[in-house]
């Protein structure tokens, strides 16, 4: 299949329609929370711009992030891998092996100098010579720093590329090492997450690919468009946190009527993710609406943090003066003291009109 082809031709041989590309090129545009008349530029970009070559390397890791990646649904990764790019290199799910698989690293990096993709799942080690991984019988730092030199970007896929995630946590014996600190001059694009959600990796590529840049990041490196709120901000249990109801325990009243897993230790509160908004397994769900509180797994050090049942004291809630702890008796007493003043209220009327009533007799006589 000639490198030149672009997703709209391949499509087009594959007997998808006109109509059905431009319905994709829409649902495309919504999963990247986009407006809706960017999708026309999104389809003009498909039918002109060839695919783009993609090298995707494994480092340490358990490949959990390739498992999530299969399994996207906006837009299919078939869709992905087969039309929108070429993906040249893949070690974990490529046919070749050996020395021809390691040829065809050289020869994209040849052909496409400074126009492929690297792609990075993993961590490489620094400590006795990067010998804790090896790939092709040769550390896997090496390989990491040769393709990422004529790379156009570099893409840190989940936690152990992007921080070190569980290789890196104390007291680290292989230096297990985050990407960024290794590759220093290029693009680089963190998707953290263990795994991240499939359709904010489709869409991280898909976004590359149809506007010829890399999506706007916030200051440690991540796309804002998933990146860009906690997932506190919008799980369907905030107003449960707000009014102060908490899980005290697992399987409690409370957990049964879904009130906030804060206390349980859920660190929804300070990670930020797209969790509770794109969820997972095709928009079906996520941790918290399972009843497991987030662990924070795409925040830097999370293996380091404590336990995941440790909850984190100082999320002030109800001003600056209050937190989690003391805001289920805070706002027991405010009920307590709106349901008095309620009663008061009620008398003091009660009295005025009885007032008022006995006035109109005492008139009348």
């Amino acid at each position: 299949m000639a490198m030149t082809e672009t997703f709209y031709e391949v499509m087009r041989r594959q007997g998808i329609t006109r109509r059905s590309f431009l319905k994709f090129c829409s649902l495309t545009a919504t999963a990247l929370g986009l407006e809706p008349a960017l999708a026309g530029k999104i389809a003009h970009a498909m039918e002109t711009k060839p695919r783009t070559p993609v090298l995707w390397l494994h480092g340490l890791e358990c490949t959990c992030c390739s498992e999530s990646f299969i399994r996207s649904a906006h837009p299919l990764v078939s869709d992905v891998v087969l039309s929108m790019i070429s993906l040249d290199y893949d070690d974990l799910i490529m046919a070749s092996a050996g020395h021809q698989a390691e040829a065809i690293l050289t020869e994209i990096r040849e052909k496409y100098k400074g126009n492929y993709i690297l792609a990075v799942e993993g961590n490489p080690p620094l400590n006795q010579d990067g010998m804790s991984c090896i790939v092709g019988g040769r550390p896997f730092v090496e390989q990491l720093k040769e393709v990422a030199s004529d790379c156009k970007a570099v893409i840190s896929w989940g936690s152990c590329a992007s921080w070190g995630c569980v290789q890196a946590a104390h007291p680290n014996p292989t230096q297990a090492t985050p990407v960024h600190e290794v590759i220093t001059d290029k693009p680089l694009i963190k998707v953290p997450g263990c795994p991240p959600i499939a359709e904010v990796m489709t869409g991280v590529i898909t976004y590359m690919l149809t506007f010829d840049r890399i999506p706007e990041l916030d200051r440690q490196g991540r796309p804002k468009m998933f990146y860009g709120q906690r997932i506190h901000d919008k799980c369907y249990r905030r107003p449960h946190f707000d009014a102060g109801q908490f899980v005290e325990d697992w399987d409690d009243e409370g957990a049964r009527k879904g009130y906030c897993l804060y206390k349980m230790g859920c660190k929804g509160p300070t990670t930020y993710n797209a969790c509770s908004t794109v969820r997972w397994n095709n928009g079906v769900s996520f941790p918290i609406q399972s009843g497991h509180g987030c662990i924070g797994c795409s925040e830097d050090g999370f293996w380091d943090k404590g336990s995941f049942y440790d909850h984190v004291t100082n999320t002030h809630v109800f001003g600056i003066e209050a937190n989690a702890d003391r805001v289920g008796i805070a706002a027991a007493g405010t009920v307590g003291v709106a349901v008095t003043a309620h009663a008061v209220a009620s008398a003091v009327r009660r009295i005025k009109q009885g007032a008022g009533e006995h006035h109109e007799e005492n008139d009348k006589t």
